[in-house]
């Protein structure tokens, strides 16, 4: 009889809110968690209490670092960071400037067209390329850690950005990577469970096993 072979769970988690997700501004690296932000994270972290996992990685942003925090503190595991995990890099002069400004709003929408373009730049933001190589590694990574069971604090895009490439593989197209995006939320402090493990007759590959679970806010 056959019987599959999990060879790692990794739970991939969206930090909490933050005062910039509430505001009509383009958020900027150090945007911190707000009031509600603190506690989904605490209710996040009081659920993870109950979860067996091996190692705690997060993006070095202040706003993941809160939310990794909690979990630390909750689980008494040490915080690994990794750059891997930070969110897609926009141009640095949106940081903090309001949707409203119109050279901002113009920046952006020619940003958003490299992401789907490969090759496209738009000053030192990160592009369609820049984006599948980083998702390329972060699961590389993750494969290569020694531990079974890891939880990832990172953030929605390039959360997103990495369960398109695990489910699309070398299909991924910006486009198509777009349009994922529109049409998939990711809840601040939702985990995301990814296997790496194998099939009937199937090599081992990674695996969307759960989708921005949230049910932490019912408790």
């Amino acid at each position: 009889m056959y019987k599959s072979t999990v060879y790692k769970t990794v739970y991939l988690i969206r930090h909490g809110q933050t005062t910039a997700n509430v505001s009509p501004v383009f958020q900027g690296d150090d945007a911190t968690l707000s009031p509600r932000g603190e506690a989904q994270a605490m209710a996040l972290a009081n659920r993870l209490a109950n979860v067996q996992f091996d190692a705690l990685i997060a993006s070095p942003l202040k706003r993941t670092t809160q939310t990794a925090q909690y979990i630390a503190d909750k689980t008494g595991k040490d915080i690994v960071f990794s750059e891997l995990f930070v969110e897609y890099t926009k141009p640095t002069e949106l940081h903090g400037k309001p949707w409203s400004d119109p050279q901002a709003s113009e920046l952006w929408r020619a940003w958003q067209q490299s992401l789907e373009i490969p090759g496209m730049r738009v000053s030192d933001g990160e592009n369609y390329d820049d984006i599948v190589a980083r998702d390329d590694a972060a699961l590389e990574y993750l494969l290569r850690r020694p531990e079974d069971t890891i939880a990832v604090v990172t953030h929605g895009h390039i959360l997103g950005s990495i369960i398109a490439r695990v489910l699309y593989g070398d299909a991924l197209t910006g486009p198509l990577l777009q349009e994922f995006h529109k049409r998939v939320s990711m809840e601040n402090t939702g985990i995301t469970v990814l296997r790496y493990k194998d099939g009937f007759e199937e090599a081992p590959m990674w695996r969307l096993w759960t989708l921005n679970d949230h049910a932490h806010f019912a408790e």
